[in-house]
């Protein structure tokens, strides 16, 4: 058994004698930091958060808050963390600890009632406090109700209150915790956890973590992790759990080799090359989304629609197209951007079209030793692309129906036509029907209503808790009127 260590708040901690599917949260109280909370166990409340250092994407280091109820403790082996009680500065000769800008304003504003949530919001609201391109924005209104970027959920000072969009609050009313939000300053340049941001990120450690017959395995290499699951066909593969800590949580899942790939550096390439842009299968999705900054359009309308920002700081494309659900919300998006997979065994490689990848519900082709290396997007992009999630939340739902387009619209005709659905079959699809109907005709109001009576009728949706069959099909139909009607919006501007 390798000895696995996490430096907590500064200290370095034994993991032992935790089990491999002890989370971080149960870790943290078992020692005595209760400040950490079980609120839902499934990463939907936040009272569970916590900040740890990652490689960043402007500076060196990012403090990153992650949902420490579903990430093993195992798997931050050579890692820093802080809770909430390790933000507050230490008193000299025995006088109390100094409050944390974050957790001063959230005190002074009322932010805090029964105090459940509060330490959750804190190492979220402080991982936003540090972000190192937060800036103020002049011309920012807090009061602003509009639907803009820069609008009430974008503050003064810079701060994104969609950080916050992963913590609940049963009590206290979200006005004041805004209120605190929008009134932290920027860190004083002698803030030991802003400075700590210059420096580098704990490096991946090798790790093999052994208790009562159940192994955390971590491999330094791509090709020694390949050779494992040519051994260990049963093996799980986790990166950010976000979905096997659900499992492990809610359903009690105990398996005896569970082997993390979230550190592999061959996972972790982002390339943009002249005729497509290759996306490591272990970036997180908020990686991804501030490293491209833009770059591909309709990927950068999916990210603030999936999950929240706790869940995307932990999350990747290789987990969501790994588990073959038919609801995750990338799938549709890359689908309409005609994305391949990189698959990798101990052999080598081989690409296979996303189209090609589901072969039923939560199947795909990928075998026990295959991983998900990277994402392929092809280049150019269509000049045409939106997403349409429907769902009974805003943000932090699943999709009752999701839809990506990607048209490439050219004096008024459609030249080509990619669609991609998801949560109407029992994989994701593409909308081949759809397409063939739109492509070689005029981009009009009158083609495109005939086009929704296609799309009405694609895929074989169901009716459960969260959409009827016909509710499914009647938004396909409407997702392309709406498509067109902020097209021909975008054109008259």
């Amino acid at each position: 058994m390798t000895e696995a260590r996490i430096t907590v708040n500064g200290k370095e901690t034994p993991v032992s004698p935790a089990a491999p599917h002890t989370t971080v949260l149960d870790f943290l109280r078992e020692r005595g930091l209760t400040g950490t909370k079980e609120g839902c166990a499934e990463g939907e409340c936040g009272a569970c958060s916590v900040l740890v250092a990652r490689p960043g994407v402007n500076k060196p280091t990012d403090w990153v808050a992650v949902n420490a109820c579903l990430v093993p403790a195992a798997a931050l082996d050579g890692q820093e963390v802080i809770t909430a009680e390790g933000l507050a500065t230490a008193g000299a000769d025995g006088t109390p600890p100094a409050l944390h800008p974050v957790q001063e304003e959230m005190a002074a504003r009322g932010g805090s009632q029964c105090g459940y949530c509060t330490p959750g919001f804190i190492c979220s609201m402080a991982s936003e406090y540090y972000r190192p391109d937060r800036c103020a924005h002049a011309d920012a209104d807090p009061a602003d109700s509009g639907d803009h970027e820069h609008d009430h959920e974008h503050g003064p000072n810079g701060f994104d209150l969609h950080a916050l969009s992963g913590n609940l609050c049963r009590c206290t009313g979200y006005r004041p915790i805004r209120d605190a939000a929008f009134a932290v300053g920027e860190p004083a340049d002698e803030d030991p956890l802003a400075l700590r941001r210059e420096e580098a990120p704990p490096a991946a450690v090798a790790t093999e973590y052994t208790r009562d017959d159940s192994t955390f395995l971590r491999k330094e290499t791509l090709a020694e992790t390949l050779r494992v699951l040519r051994e260990r066909p049963d093996a799980v593969v986790v990166a950010g759990s976000t979905d096997y800590g659900v499992e492990v949580n809610i359903r009690s899942r105990r398996d005896g080799c569970v082997v993390a790939i979230d550190r592999l550096p061959e996972l972790r390439e982002l390339r943009v090359e002249s005729d497509f842009i290759e996306i490591g299968a272990a970036l997180t999705l908020t990686e991804i989304e501030r490293r491209l900054d833009g770059q591909v359009p309709l990927l950068a309308e999916l990210f603030p629609q999936f999950a929240s920002r706790l869940i995307r700081n932990g999350a990747t494309l290789g987990g969501n197209l790994g588990t073959g659900s038919p609801i995750g919300d990338s799938p549709p998006v890359l689908l309409a951007l005609e994305a391949s997979l990189v698959l990798a065994d101990a052999d080598g490689e081989r690409v296979v079209p996303l189209a090609e990848y589901f072969t039923g519900y939560r199947q795909t082709v990928r075998r026990p030793d295959e991983l998900i290396r990277a994402v392929r997007v092809p280049l150019p992009l269509a000049p045409v692309a939106a997403f349409h999630k429907i769902a009974k939340r805003r943000f932090d739902d699943i999709s009752s129906v999701a839809v990506a387009f990607a048209l490439d619209i050219e004096d008024g005709i459609v030249r080509k036509a990619r669609i991609g659905l998801g949560g109407v079959a029992a994989t994701p699809i593409r909308a081949l029907a759809t397409e063939a109907a739109l492509e070689g005709r005029p981009w009009t109001a009158e083609n495109v209503e005939a086009a929704a009576r296609v799309l009405r009728g694609e895929g074989t949706p169901m009716d459960d808790h969260r959409a009827s069959s016909l509710y499914r099909s009647a938004m396909l139909g409407q997702s392309l009127r709406k498509l067109h009607a902020q097209t021909t919006e975008a054109v008259s501007a």
